[in-house]
């Protein structure tokens, strides 16, 4: 019996104990993770950079007022498992008033984004001036870039600049991204995502390098206003190509004057430059502008009609004619249109 109760009385102690040691241990995670610290109701953006340390951040924390008690922090954030989870950007704190709190905004709490939308048909000068207003780049620099032959064929573009390959879409951005190269990486992934194996195998097979779609559906893109278009003025351009003639594409030359998008005069014609289609057959050396899917699709896929010519109807839409005779008539009939604008 005797035996048997202190057998009773050593479980009970030992099991005591554990417990005792469990409530303790709880007791001070508890004080750890709710540990107050600075008192702040206002929200207070901090930026975690690329690559900090908890001891890193925990300096920035205090510098800004946020954790008091630097010690407490970094325990209490072992404590969560979370010292390698807290990501780089911008974080909005709100109410961050104790360790758990603030860890459970910075690892959970999505990072402040920037949105930026590039539209069809921007050419590399439109889209670095609105991401540098938008982010506070240097447009210089950006620029530079699109036309660095290294940082190209880093990105996997066999191309001369990256005219064509900045994708048109919305895009966020970290607002603590800075870094011009990512900036324009996550764009050109973008396109590289949208221009996949399907698109460029479509491209092998009517005989056209990605470079070569990407410029005639930059020319679409120039031309075009209403979708339902795109594969036609393509076929247009396809059906021409084939007979060695002339593109005579505005756009080409809106491309190369210094003051455009404008009506266009006859000097501008005369403008020497490869770009220039009124004056040299082929296509251009390359993109002139950012096109969208539908004029890229548009290119893969024309529409199957022998019209060679085209011309505004003054409604966004076009004429389409397959003799020189008609498209003559088609651009008085399109005078007629200007002129009535004009006096009315």
């Amino acid at each position: 019996m005797v035996n048997k109760s202190l057998k009773y009385n050593l479980t009970h102690i030992i099991t005591l104990t554990i417990v005792g040691i469990l409530i303790c241990l709880i007791a001070i995670g508890t004080i750890l993770l709710f540990w107050p610290q600075n008192d702040i109701d206002n929200k207070i953006k901090v930026n975690i950079p690329k690559g900090a340390t908890l001891v890193q951040i925990t300096d920035l924390l205090a510098e800004k007022s946020i954790v008091t008690n630097k010690n407490m922090f970094i325990t209490a954030t072992r404590l969560m498992g979370r010292s390698n989870k807290i990501p780089a950007g911008i974080f909005a704190l709100k109410n961050a008033k104790n360790n758990y709190r603030i860890v459970k905004q910075l690892v959970q709490g999505n990072p402040e984004m920037i949105k930026v939308t590039l539209l069809e048909g921007w050419t590399i000068s439109k889209v670095t001036e609105v991401i540098s207003d938008s982010i506070n780049l240097s447009s210089e620099i950006l620029s530079s870039l699109c036309y660095d032959e290294h940082f190209i064929n880093e990105l996997g573009l066999e191309a001369k600049s990256l005219e064509g390959y900045l994708y048109p879409d919305t895009y966020l951005f970290l607002e603590s991204e800075k870094d011009p190269k990512e900036i324009l990486k996550q764009i050109v992934s973008e396109f590289q995502g949208v221009f996949n194996e399907n698109l460029r195998e479509r491209a092998e097979q009517i005989g056209l390098t990605v470079n070569e779609v990407l410029t005639i559906a930059s020319i679409i893109e120039g031309e075009a206003i209403f979708d339902s278009e795109r594969a036609i003025i393509a076929a247009v351009y396809r059906n021409r190509l084939k007979k060695r003639m002339l593109l005579q594409a505005d756009p080409t030359i809106q491309y190369i004057i210094k003051d455009g998008p404008r009506r266009l005069r006859l000097s501008d014609l005369k403008i020497d430059s490869p770009y220039n289609t009124y004056l040299y057959r082929g296509l251009p050396p390359g993109p002139i502008s950012n096109p969208g899917k539908a004029s890229i699709l548009a290119v893969l896929y024309p529409d199957d009609n022998n019209y060679l010519f085209f011309v505004a109807r003054g409604d966004g839409y076009h004429t389409f004619t397959t003799t020189i005779e008609e498209h003559n008539q088609a651009k008085r009939e399109f005078q007629k249109v200007r002129r009535l604008a004009s006096q009315g």
